[in-house]
């Protein structure tokens, strides 16, 4: 896949995986918006990648699922339209079942989960309507394989595999791509 003359939107850009594609993004001749909930470490990333005249920075929490469709009509003014949506924001967890509350398995849903399917659905009528856009969702091996530790991580994970399937078997006839990541542990 090329990214010239792309726009490229990347959740989760302020550190970690989503960080380092911004800077390798940045090197090619794309525009990229990037999010996350933090501003200043946002701007931080924007003036270490190459061409920050070609960076818009839009930050947002994902777990604010109602402000997704106003998000994302930031995202598109940004510079017009919107090409690429890589869904890579989210949180982790490591604990035992027995010792993980509840409202930690809430959260990782309402994150990893519902945030990025609401930030989706609120960009899914744009590519819709121009025939044409590609999601990239960063999920994770532990999104086809569990692991001690981090059964609520997991769990978000296989829900977003499920959802993205559907996707993309839904929206194929409008020539919208759908690609899940799967890296397995990363040094970041």
């Amino acid at each position: 896949m090329t990214f010239k003359n792309k726009v490229v939107w990347i959740t989760g850009a302020s550190s970690g995986i989503g960080k380092g594609l911004a800077l390798e993004l940045s090197k090619q001749d794309c525009k990229l918006i990037l999010s996350s909930r933090r501003q200043d470490t946002l701007e931080e990333v924007k003036q270490e990648c190459n061409n920050p005249d070609h960076i818009a920075i839009i930050p947002f929490d994902l777990k604010d699922i109602d402000q997704m469709p106003s998000i994302c009509e930031q995202a598109i003014a940004a510079f017009g339209t919107v090409d690429v949506l890589i869904n890579n924001g989210g949180i982790s967890q490591r604990s035992l079942i027995i010792n993980t509350d509840i409202s930690v398995d809430k959260t990782l849903m309402e994150v990893d989960y519902l945030g990025t399917v609401a930030l989706s659905k609120a960009i899914l009528p744009h590519f819709v309507e121009k025939q044409s856009g590609h999601f990239a969702i960063v999920t994770s091996v532990m999104g086809k394989f569990g692991s001690p530790y981090r059964s609520g991580y997991c769990g978000a994970k296989h829900a977003l595999h499920g959802f993205f399937d559907v996707l993309r078997m839904e929206h194929e006839k409008d020539n919208i791509k759908v690609t899940l990541i799967c890296p397995g542990f990363v040094n970041t």
